[in-house]
């Protein structure tokens, strides 16, 4: 029997899957989704389309270092909007979400649609504005919160990046 989809963004659902002794989101990746593993870091795309212009690795080494272990997923409205009810108990589609798993592993989870509408606010072309949420949210998995301190270091790393 045909598996249907229901999500105009045609993703799975997420699941838990036992690492070690924790339980860490792993998504039900579907045929022909984009999947990049490093030692330290892996992206995953659950869309057809996400931003590739910078190196998203480089910037999670030089703010997170080597030692940190990060997935970087890029997904769409659905799964935005479930993963945000589901975690945050808000019920909208957010532009990135972060999501520390201990001291040393995190997931963080954009949403390129949502992202989208959002660049011109912020002066960034649409692949800056994601390169510009990614380091939002590698800060707050080094446990900034938001405010003038985190504006300025956002700063400090889209100067750094040469992000436009």
């Amino acid at each position: 029997m045909a598996k249907s989809k229901n999500s105009a963004d045609e993703e799975d659902k997420p699941n838990f899957k036992k690492v070690g002794t924790q339980y860490r989101l792993f998504l039900c990746l579907t045929q022909g989704i984009m999947h990049l593993l490093m030692n330290d870091f892996s992206i995953n795309s659950t869309v057809k389309k996400y931003p590739k212009k910078y190196s998203y690795q480089t910037i999670k080494r030089k703010i997170i270092g080597d030692k940190y272990s990060l997935s970087l997923t890029f997904i769409g409205k659905t799964r935005a909007t479930s993963l945000n009810k589901q975690y945050r108990n808000k019920n909208y589609s957010p532009n990135v979400l972060s999501f520390p798993l201990d001291e040393t592993n995190g997931e963080i989870f954009i949403c390129p649609a949502v992202s989208q509408t959002e660049a011109k606010s912020y002066n960034l072309s649409p692949d800056g504005y994601v390169a510009f949420l990614f380091i939002h949210g590698l800060l707050h998995l080094k446990g900034h919160k938001h405010g003038d301190s985190m504006d300025k270091l956002e700063q400090k790393y889209i100067k750094l990046f040469s992000i436009k």
